[in-house]
């Protein structure tokens, strides 16, 4: 069916649906099982077997492969096949890509829940009433309402639109956005483009608002038929990912040289070439650490989950890493560090301040507050929190009280809608009399600069600025927001005037003059009481938080000092900021932690001033404007709950709250994170490094190699891949949020850590050396698993193991035990000591073994106790 050229009443009875009730709950049901939820196709994931096949397009398991290879061929030539121990190889082969493969799987279903908590909603009338419902459930009928800053969620025919215009770039190629009007009347044949009248699926209202009747949903929509074009890719590595990456490679060419050196040092001394093949590859193999990016995909995937039940939902893992090394937090005020519960408490009207609900009989009140709520387009429930205090305090009067004023019913005709460069929102409606009256709300420097009269004891006299300006500022500094009403009559011509010009701007200046000031409204929104004890966190965490809203620079300095900002008082308004270049900026930047009065560009200078000194910034937003300020930032925030989707599309992260607290929490978590990370690095460098020192030292001193091929491979498995990944679910360490923010881009370890890598790496493998002097093979084996096992407990923590508690973090604890019974089993039961060509110990050996394996505790203890102040991380 044509949609966009059927007249709507066909169109709406063709549909089955009401345009003032909607769809009702049982049909819209019905319907949803019939066309499938208004969703795309998600990009066609790899089937399993593909994603398993994958794990062996490495370089390292191609030496694997080689090594399993080598020795059926070494024991053939010996006149000896031995099948079990290349099936042993190749069973460990299988069961690291199948770890691998469960790595990926976790990773993909954080990512994908992380998703649905973020799953867009949009409101929608059905059963006669305004809800909010996830996207993917609206079905054709539905009636949805558009605004501003809004993702339109499906194809749909526009029944009413004010100053509406639609970015369909997506959809189009055009960057330039499309002017919508609901009368609008399109050629049958006329390309999508072409449609005034309707809206489309993926693309954004870039302003004003509607109302529209779902035509079509999911593949059926414009959007939907080209689909296949639009599915994503893969999720790009991270920064620190590409980094270990690198990293990785760098040591693996590394260990590869010291494997051919020690593959000449070893047949130069004499040895059989075949075996010193063998012994050079099996140290290959151990001792590269292939096994790095995948350990941080899973902790990075650990990471967002939990930061998702702390209600800050990362889009971008990038955001992960950065949150660790943030120094500045740009905030917004309301929502954010306030509860965004606004109250109409106070008004001053006819030159007299009143408080609310306590005067609203008054006259004058009752006229400013019902003015008010004829400018707004909240329905006192679902809309913006500002405009819905104005309808509640503007529902409360009696209906006697409300009629007498002569302004109801008030049909509107026309708006100009709020703009943050204009801070000001005009409507136009037809009065009972048959009058246009236009009413204007917004701040009261903008209105007293258009206004010429002013209500005062019950008539219209010539405005006096000043008195107004001293009743502002005084509820400014008791952290009140005011807003400004103003009215003024239009005549039928200027009226139809205003309705012939379609630009906006020039609309907004032909209707704002000349205009009456009905009064002043002050509106109280309490600060959040987890925002003082949050910002204290902050400075003591080394991170300045900073107040940018749009408010009056007075009540800004209020709430920043209730809350602890800006302990200087100092405010920065936006007129100031217009006036500064770039140096005076960047020296402004440093000290004020307070701005007022603010434009969204305004934002994007002050994040690019920070960051232009070195400075990470996290910057939080909710509307449309702010898109290109949460894009600049490090770590772009948006408001869950109050955020538009053009917001939420263009950040790293959503706070599903809209609380400022709620950034600090994913702070702490980011730190943790980072921390878990460099804490498994750690532990698989330093025994990597003890497991290259034991070869080398075997080699050197002429000894026999004291380890085969499967039982390297077992330690590598067993000792390093289930700790390492276990080490991700340590919770944050106490004092995690009283140390400075780590430099962007700084090395993952400092001097001190990776001196002290070195040294742990040197102790174990001597260890292992001396175990193998000692006691043979078995315990060489043993020495190095076990004490790999016990020295993941000092990377744990910094602290002591006496003050940081051992069973913290149960899931180290069972792979800490279950890595001790496997050795143990492994020598106990003689088919698997045979396996892996152990035997078993005396108990001389044995109590050689347990001391030996203990040492990396005892010493890291002491270590941490005499020289280590956690300073150096």
């Amino acid at each position: 069916m044509d949609y966009h050229h059927i007249p709507v009443s066909a169109l709406l009875k063709e549909l089955g649906t009401d345009p003032d009730a909607g769809l009702t709950g049982a049909d819209a049901a019905a319907r949803l099982s019939q066309v499938g939820p208004n969703a795309l196709p998600e990009p066609p994931g790899k089937p399993l077997i593909l994603r398993f096949l994958g794990q062996f397009a490495d370089f390292m398991i191609f030496v694997l492969f080689a090594a399993a290879g080598l020795s059926f061929a070494v024991s053939c030539l010996e006149g000896k096949p031995d099948y079990l121990e290349p099936a042993i190889i190749l069973a460990i082969i299988v069961l690291n890509a199948v770890l691998g493969v469960f790595q990926e799987s976790r990773a993909e279903h954080s990512l994908a829940a992380l998703k649905k908590l973020s799953t867009p909603k949009t409101r929608v009338v059905r059963d006669g009433r305004t809800q909010f419902l996830p996207c993917s459930e609206l079905v054709p009928g539905d009636i949805i309402l558009l605004e501003t800053g809004q993702f339109i969620p499906a194809d749909a025919r526009l029944l009413t639109a004010v100053n509406l215009t639609v970015q369909e770039a997506s959809l189009t190629g055009e960057s330039v956005p499309s002017e919508k009007d609901a009368h609008g009347t399109p050629a049958k044949d006329s390309p999508p483009a072409d449609w005034s009248n309707c809206v489309f699926s993926s693309c954004v209202v870039a302003n004003g608002h509607g109302t529209a009747v779902v035509t079509a949903t999911g593949l059926s929509t414009e959007i939907g038929k080209i689909a296949k074009h639009l599915m994503n890719g893969e999720t790009p590595p991270t920064p620190l990912q590409k980094r270990l990456a690198s990293v990785g490679k760098t040591l693996g060419l590394v260990c590869l040289l010291i494997c051919a050196g020690i593959f000449v040092l070893g047949t130069m001394q004499g040895r059989p070439p075949v075996q010193m093949l063998m012994t050079a590859v099996s140290l290959a193999v151990a001792a590269i650490p292939e096994g790095l990016p995948a350990v941080v995909t899973i902790m990075l995937s650990i990471g967002v989950e939990r930061m998702a039940k702390q209600n800050a939902v990362i889009r971008k893992l990038p955001a992960v890493e950065t949150l660790g090394s943030a120094t500045y937090i740009c905030t917004d005020k309301t929502g954010t560090l306030t509860q965004n519960r606004m109250t109409a408490v106070a008004c001053f009207a006819a030159r007299h301040p009143y408080r609310l609900p306590k005067d609203e009989a008054v006259q004058a009140v009752s006229r400013l507050l019902l003015s008010a709520a004829l400018c707004c387009n909240s329905d006192g429930a679902t809309g913006e929190p500002t405009e819905n205090a104005l309808v509640a305090a503007a529902g409360r009067l009696s209906e006697k009280s409300a009629s007498e004023l002569g302004l109801l019913p008030y049909r509107r005709l026309l708006e100009v809608p709020f703009q943050s460069s204009r801070k000001c929102m005009l409507v136009v409606g037809r009065t009972p009399d048959g009058g246009c009256l236009l009413i204007a709300k917004g701040a009261p420097d903008v209105l007293l600069a258009h206004s010429t009269h002013a209500y005062e004891d019950g008539s219209l006299r010539p405005i006096r600025p000043q008195s107004w300006l001293r009743q502002n500022q005084t509820y400014a500094q008791q952290a009140l927001r005011v807003l400004a009403v103003a009215t003024r009559q239009l005549s039928q011509e200027e009226y139809e005037q205003a309705l012939r010009e379609k630009d906006e701007e020039t609309r907004f200046r032909l209707l704002c003059r000349r205009l009456s000031l009905q009064g002043l409204v002050a509106l109280w929104d309490p600060p959040r009481p987890e925002c003082a004890q949050a910002v204290a966190e902050c400075e003591q965490a080394g991170i300045a938080t900073v107040m940018i809203t749009g408010d009056h620079p007075d009540t800004a300095r209020a709430i920043a000092s209730e809350i602890g900002i800006g302990r200087n008082g100092s405010v920065v308004t936006g007129t100031m900021l217009s006036r500064m270049d770039d140096e005076t900026l960047q020296s402004t930047v440093k000290t004020c932690r307070v701005y007022a009065r603010v434009q969204p560009e305004h934002k994007v200078r002050i994040v690019q001033a920070l960051q232009a000194q070195g400075e990470v910034v996290a910057m939080t937003g909710d509307g449309v404007n702010d898109a290109p300020a949460l894009r600049s930032a490090d770590i772009g925030c948006a408001m869950g709950i109050t955020g538009t989707d053009v917001a939420k599309s263009a950040a790293d992260m959503i706070l599903m709250d809209d609380n400022f607290a709620t950034i600090i929490s994913a702070v702490r978590e980011g730190r943790g994170i980072y921390d878990n990370i460099r804490k498994a690095i750690h532990f698989l460098l330093s025994c990597n490094a003890g497991e290259i020192l034991l070869i080398v030292l075997c080699i050197l001193f002429r000894l026999p190699s004291p380890l085969v091929a499967i039982q390297l491979l077992w330690i590598n498995l067993v000792t390093d891949s289930f700790p390492a990944i276990a080490l991700a679910l340590e919770p944050p360490e106490p004092g995690i949020m009283n140390r400075k923010p780590e430099p962007a881009g700084a090395s993952l370890f400092s001097r001190a850590r990776t001196f002290r890598l070195i040294l742990e790496g040197c102790m174990i493998g001597m260890l292992a050396f001396l175990g193998f002097l000692l006691h043979g093979t078995t315990c060489c084996f043993l020495v190095l698993g076990l004490s790999e096992l016990v020295h993941t407990l000092n990377i744990k923590n910094d602290r002591s193991l006496f003050t940081s508690g051992l069973f913290e973090n149960p899931f180290l604890t069972f792979a800490i035990l279950a890595g001790i019974a496997l050795q143990f089993v492994i020598v106990s039961i003689p088919a698997l000591a045979g396996v892996f060509a152990v035997t078993a110990l005396s108990a001389e050996a044995l109590r050689a073994t347990v001391l030996l394996s203990l040492v990396p505790l005892v010493v890291v203890e002491i270590e941490k106790h005499v020289f280590r102040d956690g300073a150096d991380r």
